[in-house]
């Protein structure tokens, strides 16, 4: 084969190659589908754990065959993102409804982490089970596999807007989606309004569907930009934690303030950051009425308990919690996904849409294969009906048939020339024969038990069930409406089943306020050993012991706390140092080393002078060298 070299513009084959693993990246793996608000990792392990069975009345597997499944059949990217998106379906503190009932470690609303695939296990919930994963051969179209061997599902057939219900979280080559989960009962109210009046607004909707539900519940303090949000698909919700205020039983009792719920944004290691925190705003004079801070959070919910002096101002202590730590934070919503094979961002009414265009889709493939199914049994049941009334004939032509053929063909056609009847009298009866290839094939497989009278009576009960059936599914696919209410008498038993009561308070909270009070400056002894550690005495310390501040120390500097200390070398550097920057101390503490808080190298030069900035103006050094 002759070689071709292909000649083309580097630049413009990178921007082809980029763009193409974008869209890859954004299509395939970070952006959920509007239809069942799916990525595909999260589809892809849904389905393995069907196919395995994993139903929520099944015993559990263990997690590391569920990962091996997927991963060697639908999802080659590695374990990792496999499990850790299994994880994540199992934990109910970010899932508005969990998908998977997990056995063992499986992480924490506090940052840990789950334990190894092979020491968990997993199955389905009955939600997932019911709602994501039923009539899953009769409603969407199946794909191949990434080497087609397999089959697996474009969508699921999720029977409620999930993209809604869970959220999503993703980021992408160039683009990230962030949608907040929501309340099942509230997104049903509404979809079941839109159904009944396709012009409603956002604004309407959002009578039925106020705003975010989050697992963690909390407090959703800027309801006034609720409607911007749904309107436009992006915008910024203002969290707030929960704080109960539980006053002291007895004198010896301190006043304690309890934060129950946190906001949806602290999940993980933002709790031990909040806990730290608070920690920093007692150490520094901030929050001086907390004296004891304790996490008491366990499986039964959050409860982090700070205890507080006497007489404490509990509105002032709020106010810094919200100011000063993540207790309030903001949750930035940007409700992108995939409609129609493109990245787009949709407000409510698309979402609600789509969602519903994708169900009618799904019930015209669904009732279409059932309809089939039964016409198919309607003929069947008539056959066998039909020979019931003439079994004496269809015997005659059974004992005088050669072979299975040509019993067939007298029963579809009427045929005997190669029938000998046995007794006269059936052959002109035979003639008349006609049943359908399909009759005719149930009739020779027909056992004799049939024709028992109380069997041929359950037949014709089974008949006209069929034919009720059969006028069932006429009557949905004859028109939209017809259609629309088998969406919400569906949607009224999955919200009677499976809703829960809303966790989040939604209400338009004030700006919380909080000025810092900046403390007056004090008089303090700068102290400095002769190995470089250094510390601020109280004035009074110093006064009350100055030779023994003085003996040990080689540098005893008055100074403001809110001046700066300067340090001249013999290098003829000179560096400063916020007096707040070194800590107050006792006279037996150590302090800490200068070159820590400043620039100072101690090991290459030598203090010649300390003094207060504030001195220096009006002031004139002279720095003289051996050479001078």
């Amino acid at each position: 084969m002759a070689e071709k070299i292909l000649r083309t513009e580097y630049s413009e084959e990178m921007q082809k190659s980029y763009l193409d693993y974008s869209m890859s990246v954004i299509t395939a793996r970070a952006i959920p589908d509007a239809r069942d608000g799916l990525k595909p990792v999260q589809r892809r392990v849904l389905y393995d754990m069907s196919e395995l069975h994993l139903d929520h009345d099944k015993p559990h597997r263990k997690s590391a065959r569920i990962v091996g499944d997927t991963m060697g059949k639908y999802h080659p990217h590695g374990d990792s993102s496999i499990y850790e998106t299994l994880v994540v379906m199992s934990q109910d503190f970010k899932k508005g409804m969990a998908l998977v009932d997990g056995h063992g470690n499986f992480g924490s609303i506090e940052g840990d982490g789950a334990a190894a695939m092979r020491y968990t296990e997993a199955r389905l919930k009955k939600f997932a089970e019911e709602v994501y994963l039923k009539d899953l051969d009769k409603t969407v179209d199946f794909v191949s596999n990434y080497d087609e061997t397999e089959k697996e599902p474009e969508v699921l057939p999720v029977r409620v807007p999930n993209l809604l219900i869970n959220g999503a979280e993703g980021i992408a080559v160039g683009m990230s989606t962030s949608i907040p989960p929501h309340n099942l009962g509230e997104v049903a109210d509404a979809v079941k309004a839109y159904i009944d009046n396709r012009l409603m607004t956002v604004e309407d909707l959002m009578e039925y569907l106020p705003g975010p539900d989050f697992p963690t519940g909390g407090i959703i303090a800027n309801k006034k930009d609720l409607l911007s949000i749904y309107e436009t698909g992006t915008g910024k919700i203002r969290l707030r934690g929960k704080v109960e205020v539980e006053l002291g039983r007895r004198k010896a009792d301190r006043d304690k303030l309890v934060i129950t719920e946190i906001p949806y944004t602290m999940i993980g290691a933002g709790i031990n950051k909040f806990l730290s925190d608070v920690a920093e705003l007692v150490e520094s004079r901030r929050l001086p009425d907390v004296v004891d801070i304790s996490n008491q959070s366990s499986k039964e919910g959050i409860r982090i308990v700070l205890e507080l002096k006497k007489d404490a101002d509990i509105e002032k202590i709020h106010n810094i919690l919200y100011k000063k730590t993540k207790l309030e934070d903001t949750f930035g919503v940007n409700m992108l996904a995939i409609d129609d094979g493109r990245p787009e961002t949709m407000n409510l009414k698309q979402i609600l849409n789509t969602f519903l265009e994708f169900q009618y889709k799904n019930m015209t493939k669904k009732y279409n294969v059932l309809l089939e199914k039964e016409l198919d049994k309607k003929e069947v049941q008539e056959g066998l009906i039909g020979a019931c009334d003439v079994i004496d004939v269809i015997i005659a032509i059974l004992r005088g048939s050669r072979n299975l053929k040509d019993a067939k063909e007298c029963l579809m056609t009427g045929n005997t020339a190669n029938i000998k009847f046995r007794s006269p009298g059936f052959e002109e009866d035979a003639k008349k024969l006609c049943f359908t290839e399909r009759q005719a094939s149930a009739i020779l497989e027909m056992r004799l038990y049939k024709l028992i009278g109380l069997e041929i009576l359950a037949l014709q009960k089974a008949y006209k069930e069929t034919l009720k059936r059969i006028r069932e599914y006429r009557h949905i696919l004859s028109s939209q409406k017809n259609m629309d209410a088998v969406i919400k008498e569906d949607l009224d038993r999955i919200r009677e089943e499976f809703s829960v009561e809303r966790r989040t308070v939604i209400e338009d909270g004030e700006e919380i306020v909080y000025q810092e009070e900046k403390e007056a400056a004090r008089e303090m002894i700068f102290a400095m050993d002769r190995f470089g550690y250094c510390k601020l005495l109280e004035k009074a310390v110093y006064e009350r012991n100055p030779e023994t501040v003085q003996a040990e120390h080689v540098e005893t500097v008055p100074v403001m706390t809110d001046d700066r200390i300067c340090f001249f070398t013999d290098t003829g550097s000179m560096y400063q140092v916020k007096a707040a920057d070194v800590p107050a101390g006792k006279l037996k503490d150590k302090g800490v080393p200068l070159d820590n808080i400043s620039r100072f190298e101690g090991a290459k030069e030598r203090i010649l002078l300390t003094m207060p900035a504030s001195e220096l103006p009006g002031k004139k050094l002279l720095f003289a060298t051996r050479a001078a």
